[in-house]
């Protein structure tokens, strides 16, 4: 099983519509992808119908055992969701308690790595979202991860969320064996405002090495699809965004793939 995250310190930038729309392009070609909601939000959750707020079994279930993962445990708390191809490892405002939980007792920097070790065989990919606030739940999605995903907004105050990104990985890469590799994706991209061509332009001079050369859109059927409660390749196959999206995805593929050879 391949495991992606969805990771930026600034909200609002595209993190759930971009995990989802990768999900959902996967599924469409026959993948078993599982998404894994660590936002106390619960975007993604609610995305697919379910209540952050009124689910009493969460990922943050996964938290209580003092580090450790019963077995089964992660495969008890799967979620159907509107693709036939996708579950999901739901949310919950439970999770927002969790920085003090670890706080006193420490030990869950690897908690959802050993739960996507348990669930495996099941699926091909998994897809983490990740709360736009370095803590123990990023923290998690980042050791648990080999290809981590960057969406940034084409405008200038997301440039900062950026920095202290960069920065975290920076920390975070000391810590592991090999280089988290990741990918800076522009999102929300409109080329009719100076603010988008100017924070491309920005972007492209300074990350050229990590940055994913074409950007996402605007496109009102992405937002539609969140509506809908389904994947936006379900709902319109061939948007401006899914068509984004669909190129993104082909250019991950690749670089995984290369990154294999790499280790091989």
């Amino acid at each position: 099983m391949r495991v992606w995250a969805v990771a930026n310190q600034k909200g609002g930038v595209g993190k759930t519509t971009t995990a989802v729309a990768l999900a959902g392009l996967l599924a469409d070609q026959g993948k078993r992808v599982l998404v894994v909601d660590l936002d106390p939000h619960g975007s993604m959750t609610s995305y697919f119908g379910h209540d952050p707020d009124r689910l009493t079994s969460s990922v943050f279930n996964l938290f209580q055992h003092k580090g450790q993962v019963p077995a089964g445990l992660a495969a008890a708390l799967l979620l159907e969701t509107s693709h036939e191809q996708i579950s999901l490892l739901p949310s919950s405002t439970s999770l927002a308690t969790l920085e003090r939980q670890s706080a006193a007792q420490g030990g869950f920097g690897l908690v959802i790595s050993r739960a996507l070790e348990q669930l495996e065989s099941r699926f091909d990919f998994a897809i983490i979202d990740s709360p736009p606030l370095l803590g123990v739940s990023m923290i998690n999605a980042l050791a648990a991860c080999e290809q981590l995903v960057v969406p940034v907004q084409t405008e200038f105050l997301a440039l900062k969320g950026l920095e202290r990104m960069v920065h975290t990985l920076t920390m975070v890469n000391r810590s592991r064996k090999r280089a988290l590799p990741f990918t800076i994706v522009p999102t929300l991209f409109d080329r009719r405002t100076q603010a988008s061509l100017s924070t491309l332009r920005k972007l492209r001079n300074d990350y050229s090495e990590q940055l994913w050369q074409a950007y996402i859109p605007i496109d009102t059927k992405l937002r539609d699809a969140s509506l809908a409660g389904v994947v936006p390749s379900r709902l319109e196959a061939n948007s401006r965004g899914v068509l984004a999206y669909r190129a993104l995805l082909r250019y991950l593929l690749v670089q995984s793939l290369s990154r294999g050879r790499e280790v091989a």
